[in-house]
């Protein structure tokens, strides 16, 4: 069993930052990909970036291509998203995801085996 908790969310200008932690409990996190998803209200969740088990391999969504950044510390079992000129479309519920299998970096949630609670990014305009 993984336990994934985000923390960083808050309220933000637009053009502002934020950076997003996801704490992951137990040994073997440097075992799993990792990733972000979001998911605003009245919309379905959508993928936002994903990065491999050494952080050698990312991938991003196109909305937030060159303005997120998503990394990793293995050694603090935690992956960060960090994000830059924010909009008022990437107000959203923010959750990290644990994939277990790693087999790349997964778009699609229903590869992700564990989810943390989310964290809430709001963006005013």
């Amino acid at each position: 069993q993984v336990q994934l908790v985000e923390s960083g969310g808050g309220l933000v200008q637009a053009g502002g930052s934020l950076r997003l932690s996801c704490a992951a409990s137990g040994r073997t996190f440097n075992r799993y990909a990792m990733g972000w998803f979001r998911q605003a209200p009245g919309k379905e969740r959508e993928f936002v970036a994903a990065i491999a088990r050494s952080g050698g391999m990312k991938n991003y969504a196109n909305s937030v291509k060159g303005r997120f950044t998503i990394s990793r510390d293995n050694a603090k079992n935690t992956v960060y998203l960090q994000m830059n000129s924010l909009k008022p479309e990437d107000t959203a519920v923010y959750y990290c995801a644990a994939d277990i299998r790693a087999m790349g970096v997964m778009t699609d949630g229903y590869e992700y085996d564990y989810w943390g609670q989310g964290t809430q990014v709001t963006v005013s305009s």
